[in-house]
């Protein structure tokens, strides 16, 4: 099989560092990987598929420099990165697959989530967008069942890990367990939760709560579904978890719920209540499939449907999709080359 050539921008981030992990579980044809970071982490060495990489500065000049030569960037180094950088990865002729926020609620560029809006990658201009950690769980678990009862309205409440927040989240938790002050949140988190994830918009919505209004109804085609949603970060390292209520303009029963989301691909349904089987961020962790449990009927509405949704924020929720959407294109490119 022909190989491609990689880059990783923000290499040495948290999320930059499973990109690579990833691409070597998946067994993803990979021919060589560059690694970008910024000047602060450029010439230090990071194991890569097994062989040792040295990371380049985030320079124009290293970036032109590869012209030709990288097939996929793989960013995940912030908006401000991803806003300047990401074009020109793609003018040198790679396809860039972005973490940030920046790219996704643009028009021309699509949100991909593998399993549920595929056919999207393929009308990239050469970037596509990765969305939203909690939004690419949510809409894992609601997509078969939009296609079987159609959505009407979802209420979303999350309970989101601290590596959302990256390295310096994890170290406020991993710290202020001890007593520290917190350096990345406006309050300890430690024994404590924050409804409060990005900055306060002025409709009283935080940044997080409007990605997730904004992406899920992109990505499943419905710009006008009623969607809202409380976030709320909770002292867990690794892990997402989000209480989802769906409402349906079809008649369903809690048979066929469960019978759409144990059928579908990338979702495991872990729901026997009874026999303690249910989800949670330690059982989730290191593992790709968005996990669905606590599964009942909401007799409250006509057709309601309450889930317990949870995935790794860093796998599935950001590392192994991006890697997701290249497979995809690396299946359409063998194909088209037969």
């Amino acid at each position: 099989m022909k190989g491609y050539n990689f880059a990783i921008v923000g290499a040495t981030g948290m999320v930059g560092r499973k990109f690579a992990e990833v691409l070597g579980e998946r067994h993803v044809p990979v021919k060589s990987v560059r690694l970008f970071a910024s000047n602060r982490s450029a010439g230090s060495t990071l194991d890569c598929l097994g062989s040792p990489c040295v990371v380049q500065e985030l320079t124009k000049s290293n970036v032109r420099a590869m012209k030709g030569k990288i097939d996929f960037a793989l960013f995940s180094a912030g908006a401000g990165v991803s806003e300047e950088y990401a074009p020109l990865f793609a003018d040198i002729g790679a396809i860039v697959i972005d973490n940030s926020s920046f790219w996704r609620m643009h028009e021309d560029v699509p949100l991909v989530v593998p399993e549920v809006n595929p056919e999207a990658a393929f009308t990239h201009r050469g970037i596509i967008a990765n969305p939203n950690c909690s939004t690419i769980q949510a809409v894992v678990a609601l997509k078969p069942l939009h296609d079987r009862f159609r959505l009407k309205r979802v209420v979303y409440s999350t309970y989101q890990a601290v590596s959302g927040a990256g390295m310096q989240g994890f170290y406020d938790l991993r710290d202020g367990v001890s007593g520290a002050p917190p350096k990345k949140f406006p309050k300890p988190i430690a024994f404590n939760i924050l409804p409060h994830i990005d900055v306060f918009l002025a409709d009283g919505y935080t940044k997080e709560e409007r990605k997730m209004i904004d992406e899920t109804r992109k990505i499943l085609g419905l710009p006008a579904l009623p969607v809202t949603a409380t976030a709320a970060r909770v002292p867990v390292f690794f892990g997402h978890s989000e209480s989802i209520n769906a409402e349906f303009e079809k008649p369903c029963t809690l048979q066929e719920v469960r019978q759409c989301l144990s059928s579908f691909e990338g979702l495991t349904l872990a729901d026997d209540p009874e026999r303690g089987i249910y989800p949670t961020p330690l059982s989730a962790a290191g593992k790709d499939d968005v996990f669905v449990g606590r599964v009942r009927l909401d007799d409250s509405v006509p057709s309601g449907v309450n889930l317990w949704v949870v995935a790794d924020n860093i796998r599935k929720g950001a590392a192994t999709n991006a890697v997701q959407i290249a497979e995809l294109l690396i299946k359409k490119d063998a194909e088209d080359a037969k």
